[in-house]
């Protein structure tokens, strides 16, 4: 007659992924926020893992939680498996669906940098499918999605990376504002335009342009740069443009730089993906239109 014992059961694998993130991002919270499900989520997640092995993984205090030796010790095995998880998905995916391109951007680069392309690009390439999504940092590209991510950066450069520009601002206004500014002083009548996310741009510009001098004042503030450019072309004040933003746009004329005084920030924008862009791939044919194309020229 045949045994058939019942076998021992692997935790879930849901477990697994609460503390793997939980660990890697030691909060509970941030997990949480990769995984889209409750910080009470993750925490049940991890108390039935510790149930399974019996032993604490985490310890909670009122600082937030602290991984224990164990829990420190089995940590990067979990970051591995995950990633090479991870990359076996995005190969069976990037696989099955070669011309299926997903990029990653900020709003305000999706709308201003990278739409106005799409036009040119669905006319040359028609059998690509490009599809967007518009978030506020960068995603993992080791996790998520992703076949490029186009963000504004700050850290140091890597090699995996493609340069679009340098982030250069400047003054930006509709042609009737731009009339009354002949000078930067100028600017003491003008109302000035606030985005959220750059709020400190005034600040850094007029530090260039007029060291010393207080002209900084207070003026409405957007939540997304799209919806303050689109306020400074109906002449509602001055905005500082980030030229990768708005060079077009003032090439068209529908935007005046009413002065040469530039400044240079320490970021950029640039372009990524999960791994160096393979020559003729689809990936890399769309991230090379893209770098080349110039809106100004449809127009």
């Amino acid at each position: 007659m045949a045994v058939a014992p019942p076998r021992p059961k692997m935790p879930p694998l849901n477990a697994l992924k609460a503390f793997e993130a939980a660990a890697r991002l030691n909060s509970f919270s941030a997990a949480a926020d990769e995984l889209c499900v409750t910080p009470a989520a993750v925490a049940q997640q991890i108390k039935s893992l510790e149930a399974w092995t019996g032993e604490k993984l985490f310890r909670r205090n009122a600082q937030g939680v602290q991984l224990t030796p164990l829990g420190a010790q089995v940590l990067p095995g979990f970051i591995a498996a995950f990633d090479a998880l991870a990359e076996t998905v995005q190969t069976l995916r990037t696989t099955a669906n070669p011309q299926d391109i997903r990029i990653a951007a900020t709003p305000s680069i999706a709308q201003l940098w990278v739409s106005p392309r799409l036009p040119a690009l669905r006319a040359a390439m028609p059998e690509m499918s490009v599809s967007i999504t518009a978030m506020e940092t960068p995603p993992n590209l080791s996790r998520e999605p992703f076949d490029l991510a186009i963000f504004y950066r700050s850290d140091e450069e890597t090699p995996d990376e493609i340069l679009i520009a340098r982030d250069v601002i400047y003054p930006v206004c509709s042609p009737a504002v731009a009339q009354a500014l002949r000078t930067v002083e100028d600017l003491s009548g003008q109302t000035f335009l606030y985005d959220a996310t750059w709020k400190m741009d005034w600040q850094i510009w007029l530090a260039t342009a007029l060291p010393g001098r207080p002209l900084l004042k207070s003026g409405p503030e957007y939540s997304l740069f799209s919806l303050a450019l689109e306020e400074c072309k109906n002449g509602a004040g001055v905005l500082i443009g980030h030229d990768a933003l708005v060079s077009d746009e003032v090439k068209r004329g529908t935007l005046v730089a009413p002065f040469l005084i530039h400044a240079e920030l320490p970021t950029r924008l640039s372009m990524r993906s999960m791994k160096p862009l393979q020559g003729g791939s689809p990936a890399k044919q769309v991230a090379d239109f893209l770098l080349t194309q110039h809106p100004l020229a449809l127009c």
